[in-house]
C-alpha cells in the first residue's frame, strides 16, 4: 500500500489496552490510515509489552482505568472526531460507548466487556451471559446521527459474520439459487432459509506451538490469557435453531430480548462439541460463548423472534493450541481458579497455523467450510508483532476502523450490519489461504463403531448429535 492509498484521519487514536491484539493492530493502522505516530496514544496499566509502541514512536500512558476514574482519565484524551479503540479487559464497553458519545468520538471493540468483578460469579448465570451484555449495549442505540460505535469486530466475533455471507453466496451459486447479494437483513435471512442451512459452526483449530511447552501452574495461549479465561468461564451460549427438537437438559431460554440464543448451566471451557475443518478434519472444540453466536442467529431469523419460522443454530467450536487445551484442563481441575503464571505465545512460535472459518451445514451440498488458513510463517511475513491468531483479529479491527472513519455518524452497529465485501477485501491480504471446501462430514460419522450412543440418526444436524457428553 502506498501513502496515497491510505485513509486520511485527522483525529487522534486512543488505544485502550495493548496486549497481544493491540501490538498486532498497531502496524496495520499505520499501514492503512494516514496517521503520524504522535496521533496515537496507547493506554495500559503497566509498562510491559510496549516494544511495538516504542518501535513506531507511539505515546504511552501508564494508568489503570476504573469505574471511579474513567471520565477523569479518558475525557481529556478524547475530542470530537477522535477514535477510541477498546482492546482492554475489565473496562465496561457500555461506559466507554457513552463517554465517546458525549465526546463526539468514534469507537470500536472486539468484545463487550463488563467492569472488573461484574457480572460476578455470584450472580445468576443469565446475567453473566454475552446475551445480557449484548442486549445492554444495543439498548444504548438512539435515533439520529450518533458517533459510530462498532461492536465486537475482531476475528470472531467480527470477521466470521462476513465469512457467513460469502459462504451463503457460494452455496447459492453451487445449488442453482439466485446468488445476488441481498441488500438488507431480511434478504440474507431468507437466503439462508431457502438454502436449508440448519447449523453454523465457527470452526477453529489452532496448531501453533513453541519449543517451550506448558509448565504446571501456567496458562499458555496464542492470545490474551485473561480474556480467554474470562470468556471460557462464562456460561456456554449458542444461537438456537428452529429445527432443534429438544432443549438440552441444562439449557435455558431468555425471558426478553431478541430470543435468538440459549445458555447452558456449564462454562464454555467445560463444554465440548464435534466439528470439522478442511485441514484439521474432525475435532472436538470448546463451545465458548461469543457474541457472533447470538448476533448471526438473530440476523438470520425469519418471522417473530419469539416464534420464528426459521433460525439456524449457531455456535463456536474452538480447539485452541495444544498448550491452551492442557491449560484449560488444569484450570478446570483448579475449579476454575486461574493459574499463577500466564504466557502468550508469539515470537517464539516455531510451527503451526490457525484454521478459522464458518461451517454451514444442512443444505443440499451437506457441509461447507469457508475461512482462513494462516500459518505462523505467513503471519510473520505479513505484519510484525503478530502470530497467526492475532493477525486474524488485527485485520478486521483495522477494517472496522476504516469503515467507521468513512461512516462517522452511524451510531451503534454490529458486524452483521457492515458491508461484508468491503470488510473481506480489506482483511483478505492478511488471512493467508482463504478457501471454501465442501464435505460430506456429519457429527454421526463413525459414531456407531465403539459405543451405542443415543443419537438422532434421522437428523444429523440436531445439537444433541454435536455435543460431547
Amino acid at each position: 500500500m502506498t501513502p496515497d492509498d491510505r485513509i486520511r484521519f485527522d483525529g487522534r487514536v486512543l488505544m485502550l489496552g495493548f496486549g497481544s491484539i493491540g501490538q498486532g493492530v498497531l502496524p496495520l493502522l499505520l499501514r492503512h490510515l494516514d496517521l503520524r505516530p504522535d496521533q496515537i496514544v496507547v493506554m495500559k496499566p503497566s509498562t510491559r509489552g510496549l516494544d511495538a509502541a516504542r518501535q513506531f514512536g507511539v505515546q504511552h500512558r501508564s494508568v489503570e482505568v476504573t469505574r471511579d476514574n474513567l471520565r477523569d482519565v479518558l475525557a481529556p484524551e478524547l475530542r470530537r472526531g477522535d477514535f477510541l479503540l477498546n482492546l482492554s479487559v475489565d473496562v465496561s464497553s457500555l461506559a466507554l460507548i457513552e463517554l465517546c458519545r458525549t465526546q463526539g468520538a468514534l469507537y470500536l471493540d472486539t468484545c463487550i466487556e463488563p467492569w472488573a468483578g461484574g457480572p460476578a460469579t455470584t450472580q445468576p448465570p443469565a446475567q453473566r451471559t454475552n446475551y445480557a451484555l449484548r442486549e445492554a449495549a444495543l439498548a444504548l442505540r438512539r435515533p439520529g446521527g450518533q458517533p459510530t460505535a462498532v461492536l465486537t469486530h475482531g476475528a470472531n466475533p467480527g470477521l466470521v459474520s462476513h465469512f457467513v455471507k460469502q459462504a451463503l453466496l457460494d452455496i447459492a451459486r453451487e445449488t442453482g439459487v439466485d446468488a445476488t447479494p441481498p441488500a438488507a437483513r431480511a434478504g440474507w435471512a431468507d437466503l439462508a432459509q431457502r438454502l436449508g442451512v440448519r447449523t453454523i459452526h465457527i470452526a477453529e483449530r489452532d496448531t501453533q506451538l513453541g519449543p517451550r511447552r506448558k509448565q504446571p501452574g501456567e496458562f499458555v495461549n496464542t492470545w490474551s490469557v485473561d480474556a480467554f479465561i474470562e470468556e471460557g468461564t462464562q456460561p456456554s451460549e449458542l444461537g438456537w435453531g428452529t429445527h432443534e427438537r429438544q432443549l438440552p437438559s441444562d439449557g435455558h431460554r431468555h425471558a426478553g430480548g431478541c430470543r435468538a440464543a440459549i445458555y447452558l448451566d456449564r462454562p464454555g471451557a467445560g463444554t465440548r462439541v464435534r466439528s470439522w475443518a478442511p485441514l484439521a478434519g474432525t475435532f472436538h472444540g470448546f463451545l465458548v460463548t461469543h457474541a457472533e453466536s447470538i448476533s448471526i442467529a438473530d440476523y438470520l431469523t425469519v418471522g417473530d423472534p419469539a416464534q420464528p419460522r426459521y433460525r439456524p443454530t449457531v455456535h463456536y467450536a474452538y480447539h485452541p493450541c495444544d498448550d491452551a487445551v492442557l491449560s484449560l484442563h488444569e484450570l478446570a481441575g483448579r475449579n476454575w481458579r486461574s493459574q499463577e503464571n500466564k504466557r502468550t505465545l508469539k515470537d517464539d512460535i516455531t510451527n503451526g497455523r490457525d484454521e478459522l472459518g464458518v461451517l454451514l451445514m444442512g443444505h443440499r451440498k451437506g457441509a461447507y467450510w469457508y475461512g482462513s488458513q494462516l500459518t505462523i510463517d505467513q503471519a510473520k511475513a505479513l505484519a510484525p508483532f503478530n502470530n497467526a491468531t492475532t493477525l486474524q483479529v488485527a485485520a478486521p479491527v483495522m477494517a472496522g476502523m476504516v469503515w467507521a472513519i468513512a461512516n462517522p455518524d452511524r451510531g451503534i452497529v454490529e458486524p452483521d450490519e457492515l458491508p461484508f465485501d468491503r470488510m473481506l477485501a480489506l482483511c483478505r491480504p492478511y488471512l493467508g489461504d482463504v478457501v471454501g471446501v465442501y464435505s460430506d462430514w456429519t457429527p454421526l460419522l463413525d459414531r456407531a463403531r465403539l459405543f451405542d450412543e443415543p443419537l438422532e440418526r434421522d437428523d444429523p444436524w440436531q445439537f444433541t448429535n454435536f455435543r460431547v457428553v
